[in-house]
């Protein structure tokens, strides 16, 4: 059994993004830890009560982001939310930690007994907000090997949103794909260009013999999700379940409850 099928259960997912406020030292830090968590907990439990999939933990709201690596004031507090979570859900719960930290993130899983890092900076190069982000492949998954992390999943972006590719531009978004599966990539992750935009259905459909399960990353909506949801495995769903669709709003349960309602009818 693939790592994908072990940890969703043989479902196809619809991810719930939780992004925590922001965490002790970054710019706009402004709560205690224990309110970062209990505000954590809170959004967990209204996408519990909505009937979500899985959910996902990220500091995206630690701006602007360090490339690469973060301090164990981040990756430690993201460690016990992330526990936390996990025994009070019961449901898959992934984290990644920005920007490209994906060691941080596969040590701070394993630690909080969780099922799925998402990773950034897999396979190839790409100019990112943050800088240069390089491929991180193969020191990843020897690092997951050492650890004895290997029930964790790792799924990873490519071509990912926020970034400029133009250094490999000449490389299709399949061949990219065809390079992660190669390397061994539990999932991969689609995303449009930034958050809350749409990934390119025909870009979707020339995955479509890719052995590697197909995840969208970004820009679903209940007025979308009749179009995609034949062409992935998996969806990760943020910015639509806040208040307005925007990403920095509150977590609205009938926006999540509506969703799943929908989805559980396709």
């Amino acid at each position: 059994m693939d790592k994908f099928t072990s940890v969703f259960n043989g479902i196809k997912p619809v991810i719930g993004m939780i992004h925590l406020k922001a965490l002790p030292g970054t710019p706009k830090n402004s709560l205690n830890s224990s309110e970062i968590i209990r505000a954590a907990l809170d959004e967990a439990d209204i996408y519990m009560k909505a009937g979500i999939d899985a959910i996902m933990i990220e500091n995206m709201h630690d701006v602007p982001y360090l490339k690469g690596n973060v301090g164990h004031e981040i990756s430690s507090l993201m460690t016990l939310v992330g526990y936390l979570i996990k025994q009070k859900t019961q449901l898959p719960v992934g984290i990644q930690i920005l920007a490209g930290a994906n060691m941080e993130a596969l040590a701070a899983a394993k630690a909080a007994g969780l099922d799925f890092i998402r990773a950034e900076g897999f396979v190839f190069a790409h100019v990112a907000d943050e800088g240069f982000i390089e491929a991180q492949a193969g020191e990843l998954l020897r690092y997951r090997k050492n650890i004895n992390a290997e029930e964790i999943a790792i799924f990873t972006d490519i071509k990912k949103k926020h970034s400029s590719h133009a250094i490999t531009n000449d490389v299709t978004l399949l061949d990219t794909a065809k390079a992660a599966q190669f390397f061994l990539s539990d999932g991969i992750i689609i995303t449009g260009s930034h958050t809350g935009v749409s990934a390119s259905v025909e870009e979707l459909n020339s995955l479509e013999d890719l052995e590697t399960p197909v995840l969208i990353g970004s820009g679903i909506t209940k007025d979308n999700v009749v179009d995609y949801w034949p062409i992935c495995d998996g969806m990760i769903v943020g910015s639509y379940f806040k208040k307005e669709g925007y990403w920095q709003n509150e977590l609205e349960y009938n926006r999540v409850s509506e969703f799943m309602k929908l989805v559980k009818k396709l």
